[in-house]
């Protein structure tokens, strides 16, 4: 079905510039490398990391969101950098220059991002570790606190709080169709990736995955964001007030909350991750 398989695939997938790295590496008086993981199912993952000069001993795994690359989340990395923090930005799987055939998610995403966990803490001095998504990379850093325990908190943009809830509201956008008469396409074209492809998007569902974790989540979002509406973190926020703290940036579109305010968003992240060593 066209509708499933627009949904897992990057079909345009750029790869990201070198150039890029080398700016924001010199803007942080940072090294930086190429470096690559396997993930379970084998698929060879890619990304950079960046070592600030004077770090922090704390590491962040920031990822990007859907058709997107690493190159998408490195203004975060800037001021990360700046912090003393150590910084990974891999392309997900299906984007960039990252192997595998699908998008899932976070089905499979959640263990990519333990095995650069792993790559993390194996390769520099890391004694600490925080995650940072937006998008659909926040959705992946929720569903991984499961499979990755040693977070310490995590910062989460924009996410969504179920791949259902967010493929009806992606069809009502293009399509200005109610609800109800969408189910019959959300529902066959999930049973087509089943079928198809082994993948039940059901278990792509950021809300299971925070009900009963104690790791710290700020959760941001923008209340002019018309590409995932801000009751997804609501409603997100409402299954474990305990765990999430909510800040709705008002005015702010899709992860556009650093260009709203600069120097608070700054702040607010940085303070979060120290706040929880």
């Amino acid at each position: 079905m066209f509708v499933a398989e627009s949904a897992l695939h990057v079909t345009v997938r750029p790869g990201p510039k070198a150039t890029d790295a080398r700016r924001i590496a010199k803007g942080g008086h940072a090294a930086w490398e190429a470096v690559e993981v396997a993930a379970r199912d084998g698929e060879v993952l890619r990304g950079w990391v960046f070592t600030p000069e004077v770090a922090n001993g704390a590491g962040v795994i920031l990822l990007h969101g859907v058709g997107d690359t690493r190159a998408g989340v490195l203004g975060h990395a800037e001021y990360l950098l700046a912090a003393g923090y150590t910084v990974i930005t891999p392309d997900s799987r299906g984007h960039g220059v990252s192997g595998g055939p699908h998008i899932t998610f976070g089905i499979k995403e959640r263990g990519d991002v333990h095995a650069w966990a792993d790559w993390l803490l194996r390769k520099r001095p890391i004694t600490r570790l925080y995650g940072m998504g937006e998008s659909m990379g926040a959705g992946i850093i929720l569903q991984s606190l499961a499979a990755e325990p040693r977070m310490r908190a995590v910062v989460a943009e924009c996410p969504f709080v179920t791949f259902q809830e967010i493929a009806y509201d992606r069809l009502q956008q293009s399509t200005g169709l109610p609800r109800l008469p969408l189910w019959f396409i959300v529902q066959t074209g999930f049973l087509y990736a089943e079928v198809r492809h082994g993948l039940d998007l059901h278990d792509a569902s950021p809300l299971e995955a925070i009900r009963a974790t104690k790791v710290p989540i700020l959760m941001i979002h923008g209340t002019a964001d018309d590409n995932i509406p801000y009751r997804h973190s609501e409603q997100l926020h409402a299954a474990n007030p305990a765990a999430i703290t909510l800040w709705l940036v008002p005015g702010a579109r899709h992860v556009n909350a650093l260009g709203a305010d600069p120097q608070l968003y700054m702040r607010r992240v940085t303070d979060w991750f120290a706040n929880h060593p």
